[in-house]
């Protein structure tokens, strides 16, 4: 059996998926969309967890057949390949994959995969040019290692919810966690950059090595300019709802039917800004005139720059502020997102055939290639629908050997 014809920066590059959920699924699969055949090892008979996370449900014209949403978001071109590595064949054949691969991602505890044999220093055993990156809560080391993590309790450990939400002194006040799981995804991009630096160090005569990512880690390090505003000042930011640190104006107003994000982030903005609201003198009070002084003078201007904006509808207010080069915008929900004129142009939704469902949505990917772009072959893979040909494919087993091992419940 022939392998995949492959296309995308990335096509000679085969990748072994240990992970499950969310961080290391995400990795994978850029890594897919870039042209890397992914094998994604799952449970026989129950697969990722991710597949019951619903609703809601992908679903067939005739119901027979359905998939979670949440599932089909982080493993499209991926091919499912069912064995149980609770077995010791399940280990070995997973091993074996392994000495035929350029990376594995894997999500377990700690130490986890040693009583399997699966750990990076038994597969760099049989692989030494093995690219293998472990993701974990709290990384391989420090006091917390042995700890699960979960994207919810690192954002809060990690002191993202610490500046997200509103002040105590606001009606509803208190700290708040991002909308989607930021930390699993932010996480599932440096493991990207890290086993794509790792595969550049090989290529250029290196070895194989461990890639230790830590969602603690990454959510300390992404706090950006909010970590640095600490480092520098001692003192610990707190939340400011949907204002800015170190802009202003830069929040949400109401408007007269809604809201109105203004992204003001110099000074020549900032007069535009004026001129338009018809306030021309703010842009010359030595209160306002500059974004240090507007920082200073943050209570005096924002209520008067919220009592300005509610005059007008959002629309009437982009439609003034755009052609005088003032960002702004309004807050969408996501069916005005995926209706917008330019996600349409950017083809951010994507439909893509599936063998049970007839076709999938899929949000597109943001990565735009020139010479090599992005592949959309594969929706996320039916449970073991790939588990024959990549065992055969890639380890030479032959039919009776495959019945064997599925009928001692080793495949699926």
């Amino acid at each position: 059996m022939a392998a995949p014809d492959r296309n995308g920066a990335l096509s000679h590059i085969r990748v072994l998926d240990l992970s499950r959920v969310l961080a290391g699924p995400w990795a994978s699969q850029i890594l897919g969309d870039l042209g890397a055949e992914v094998l994604k090892i799952e449970r026989p008979g129950a697969g990722d967890d991710t597949r019951g996370w619903g609703p809601p449900y992908a679903s067939s014209a005739d119901g027979s057949a359905r998939e979670a949403a949440y599932f089909l978001t982080t493993n499209r071109n991926k091919q499912s390949v069912a064995i149980d590595m609770g077995t010791p064949d399940g280990a070995a054949l997973i091993r074996r994959l392994a000495a035929e691969c350029d990376v594995v991602i894997e999500n377990f505890k700690v130490g986890g995969l040693k009583k399997y044999g699966l750990d990076w220093a038994s597969l760099q055993a049989v692989n030494p040019r093995l690219i293998y990156c472990s993701i974990t809560g709290f990384g391989q080391t420090g006091p917390y290692a042995p700890r699960a993590g979960y994207d919810f309790m690192i954002q809060a450990m990690g002191g993202l919810m610490s500046v997200t939400g509103e002040p105590d002194t606001v009606a509803g006040g208190g700290p708040v966690k991002v909308g989607v799981a930021l930390v699993d995804v932010m996480t599932g991009l440096y493991a990207t950059i890290g086993v794509l630096a790792a595969l550049a160090h090989r290529d250029q005569g290196g070895a194989g090595q461990h890639i230790d990512l830590a969602l603690l880690d990454v959510s300390v390090a992404t706090l950006a300019n909010q970590a640095m505003n600490f480092l520098v000042s001692g003192t610990a930011p707190g939340r400011m709802g949907n204002a800015h640190p170190n802009i202003v104006p830069y929040q949400a107003f109401a408007t007269l039917d809604g809201h109105l994000v203004l992204a003001i982030g110099n000074d020549d903005q900032f007069r535009r800004f004026a001129i338009e609201a018809g306030h021309a003198e703010w842009g010359l009070d030595p209160r306002f005139a500059t974004n240090a002084q507007r920082v200073a003078n943050r209570a005096a201007l924002v209520p008067l720059v919220a009592a300005a904006v509610a005059g007008r509808t959002t629309d009437a207010w982009i439609a003034a502020l755009e052609p005088r080069g003032v960002p702004c915008g309004p807050i969408n929900t996501l069916d005005r997102v995926f209706a917008d004129a330019q996600v349409q142009a950017r083809g951010l939704r994507r439909d893509m055939p599936h063998p049970t469902l007839g076709h999938v949505p899929t949000v597109a990917s943001p990565l735009n290639l020139s010479a090599t772009p992005v592949v959309y072959d594969r929706a996320a893979p039916v449970l073991g629908a790939d588990t024959a040909d990549v065992l055969g494919r890639i380890l030479g087993l032959d039919a009776a050997t495959l019945a064997g091992l599925k009928a001692k419940a080793v495949i699926g």
